[in-house]
């Protein structure tokens, strides 16, 4: 049977001989039609072109005969493919009843959703609150904290179930993915089977993580904006616009979920990028052109960013009682939550109160001292900032010395600006204290802050004045407020302001964050502004709080934003110490150190090990350095005008279809070079599912051009046979094992895996 169509994206029309389902015989392809004013064949540049009467065959208009969904054929392929992930990732589920892995984070944090409580961490919401509604629907009171043994009346076997559906919807994605790139029924089939049968995707699928819902929706990402190229023949049709508000939805979940979500914004943006520049090579109109430019930044920038905005504002309204994570955010907001001792507090501060002062620079923390000296400079006692509370962060203001006031008996003195003050560390009894003498540890170019001396020495040294720079209360009296009134200290002998720009100190300081006295620092600058946070003065009375407070969601939503980045900044692998849990993103895709999901290895311990399928990792990476040398290689032969096999359409295909899943996988993998963080394996996985995907096409595009329609079946035969046999033999640390480790040594391939035994080779 014969089928002619239209390739309408590029102009080209071509002949099928073979069977009508558009996925098996040769294709014939007569002269390209070019653009107008393009120099070859191999110009990338050609803008979509439709028929005149506007119609396609749904069949026939790109270069493999299916463009659309075809309900007789995808829809049995796609239940067969979903089916059997499901049973891959939900078979067993249940089998080890502990607390496995990161679950006793994840877990935790969904509990404080059902609690109400407020938390901080290094990833944004959304797939945390997915895991809340897991603990809810499973019946979940929030009382269990994810440790040992899972109790009976925690549904465990659901919360997994739920996380799990996450990782059944690769496999369907990736056939549509696939299928909109252009790729043979065979190819889009392999494609979702390979990712159906990684060990490393299932097993990961298992668990209460959050590494499927951001896989899912990078997933989903990936075929939005494939089903955007793919009706790129019909801008602004009701097809154009649901597939590109369907990207930005993506985009905005998979950034919601982590950040690692941004390089699928990246992959979108590169493409939009490309799209745009050809749209204007080929001079359409600039009123059209700016069409098409407000509706990219309207669907994949406005879209992503809202419901990004809207995750956090959910995530604020439901976590609104005080919890471990208050410490993280601004008085301010602290003084909001329920229960907080911030909300019930004096509000004009007086000579005598007990105060906590708060940094108001982000990833500094609160005002401290302990008793440790600095190991140089003046060796006088050490003065922080502390980011927890603590019993050393509490410090009394108090007159100069010489100046004679009774603080219990005496009519209270409120504390103004331009007031000379003195700060007593309660737990120490010694004096914030600085000097031109000595420079600060690690900022050397700040002079050093101590503490030092007693409460009835007089030394110079330990005056400061109080300068109020800013009242967010109603109240405008000049007068220091708890929570609401920003301020400075100056040192009064030296000219220099308490700085905190929250820099480390090394281990003889307990890595808290250095204090200094900055010299020619702005007067507006963040890190020489503080706040009272917490007020305590029992001559004073405590009024509600929430009055005072100027409540506001994009200052929120900002300081928690900088917290994250600053505390993901600060998971930094000792190199010095050996953890079996991490790795470095170059044994990656070699599948060098794979990773034992617990701690106990022994004989009755249900065993996970989160191992790769190695013939797809392996072959994935292979085709990865594959593809752009065939770029460069088609690149020079066509720059030196050399004869090429090229049917019309064929070398577009290669290029329009290739470059989502190479730079998928590369914008998912390379970046990890440039990270300071920890790195563990599973970090590799959104790159490889771009890779497994690319594996597909490239099987299918170089057994296309090497072989006919019969061996290209036995081919694809031929790697479901060995991806699935490979899959069954490492399917019992995929599964659960139990039973000694070293039963299973023959399955260790590398010297490098610690299947039974721990080589402690990182």
């Amino acid at each position: 049977m014969t089928t002619t169509g239209r390739y309408p994206a590029y102009g080209h029309t071509y002949n099928r001989i073979g069977s009508n389902d558009g996925g098996s015989g040769p294709v014939e392809y007569p002269a390209e039609k070019r653009s107008v004013g393009a120099k070859n064949s191999a110009s990338f540049t050609a803008y979509p072109q439709t028929s005149k009467s506007g119609s396609r065959n749904s069949l026939t208009d790109i270069p493999y005969g299916h463009k659309r969904w075809t309900a007789n054929i995808d829809g049995p392929v796609v239940l067969f493919v979903t089916l059997l992930c499901a049973f891959t990732r939900l078979y067993q589920i249940g089998k080890r009843s502990r607390v496995t892995w990161d679950e006793s984070h994840f877990g935790k944090f969904g509990a404080y959703y059902i609690n109400r409580t407020f938390y901080s961490d290094v990833h944004p919401p959304l797939a945390k609150m997915l895991i809340g509604l897991s603990e809810w629907m499973a019946g979940h009171n929030g009382t269990f904290r994810f440790k040992e043994e899972y109790p009976e009346y925690v549904n465990y076997v659901f919360m997994r179930c739920f996380t799990a559906f996450f990782g059944i919807a690769l496999a369907p994605l990736a056939y549509i993915a696939c299928l909109q790139l252009g790729m043979r029924r065979q190819a889009c089939a392999l494609a979702s089977l390979f990712v159906v049968l990684d060990n490393a995707l299932c097993v990961m699928s298992r668990f209460i993580l959050l590494d499927e819902p951001l896989l899912c929706f990078t997933a989903l990402s990936l075929c939005a904006v494939a089903g955007f190229q793919n009706s790129r023949h019909q801008p602004f049709s009701t097809r154009w616009w649901r597939w590109l508000i369907l990207t930005g939805v993506a985009l905005g979940c998979v950034v919601s979920s982590k950040w690692v979500g941004l390089f699928a914004i990246a992959l979108v943006g590169l493409y939009t990028v490309e799209d745009l520049l050809r749209m204007y090579a080929a001079r359409m109109p600039v009123h059209r052109l700016g069409r098409h430019f407000s509706a990219r930044v309207t669907c994949l920038i406005a879209i992503p960013l809202v419901i990004y905005a809207l995750c956090f504002r959910i995530h604020f309204a439901v976590l609104n009682r005080s919890g471990p994570g208050d410490s993280s955010m601004p008085p301010t907001f602290q003084a909001r939550l329920r229960g907080s001792r911030l909300r019930h507090q004096p509000f004009d501060v007086m000579f005598g109160s007990a105060l906590n002062i708060r940094s108001m620079n982000p990833g500094s923390g609160l005002l401290h001292s302990h008793a440790h000296n600095y190991p140089d400079g003046s060796q006088q006692q050490q003065i922080t900032c502390y980011g927890h509370k603590d019993k050393n962060n509490d410090w009394v203001i108090i007159k100069p010395a010489g100046q004679e006031y009774n603080y219990t008996n005496e009519p209270l003195a409120p504390i103004r600006s331009g007031d000379t003050v003195r700060l007593l560390h309660r737990g120490t009894n010694t004096i914030l204290h600085s000097h031109s003498k000595f420079n600060a540890p690690v900022t050397t170019s700040d002079l050093e802050v101590t503490g030092y001396g007693k409460r009835k020495w007089t030394d110079k040294n330990n005056n400061w004045r109080i300068e109020i720079v800013r009242e967010e209360s109603a109240k405008k009296d000049n007068q220091l407020h708890a929570i609401t009134t920003q301020f400075r200290l100056r040192h009064l002998a030296t000219g220099c302001l308490l700085s905190s720009a929250a820099v480390k100190l090394p281990a003889w300081g307990f890595r808290q964050t250095e204090v200094t006295c900055a010299r020619g620092a702005s007067d507006t600058a963040t890190p020489v502004l503080w706040v009272v946070e917490r007020h305590i003065n029992s001559r004073v009375p405590s009024i509600d709080m929430r009055p005072m407070i100027k409540s506001s969601f994009v200052r929120d939503f900002v300081r928690l934003n900088i917290e994250m980045a600053r505390s993901n900044n600060a998971l930094v692998p000792d190199k010095d110490k050996y953890n079996h849990l991490e790795s470095d993103p170059w044994t990656w895709p070699f599948l060098i150190y794979p990773m034992r999901m617990l701690g106990s290895w022994k004989k009755n311990d249900i065993k996970y090990y989160e191992i790769g399928n190695p013939l797809l990792w392996w072959s994935a990476t292979f085709v990865c350095f594959l593809y752009p040398l065939q770029l460069i290689y088609y690149y020079v032969q066509n720059q030196r005008r050399i004869p090429n096999t090229w049917a019309p359409g064929e070398e577009r295909y290669f290029w329009n279809a290739g470059k989502f899943l190479w730079f998928g996988w590369a914008l998912h993998y390379l970046p990890f070079f440039l990270m300071g963080r920890v790195t563990y394996i599973h970090h590799y996985l959104p790159a490889l599912y771009f890779s497994l995907l690319l594996l597909a096409f490239e099987v299918d595009y170089c057994s296309r051009r090497l072989f006919g329609a019969h061996i290209q079946r036995l081919v694809f035969l031929f790697w479901i046979s060995a991806v699935a046999a490979v899959f069954y033999w490492f399917s019992p640390f995929t599964f659960g094992y139990v039973g000694e480790a070293t039963d299973l040594k023959h399955r260790q391939w590398l010297s490098t895996w610690n299947i039974y035994k721990d080589h402690n080779t990182f």
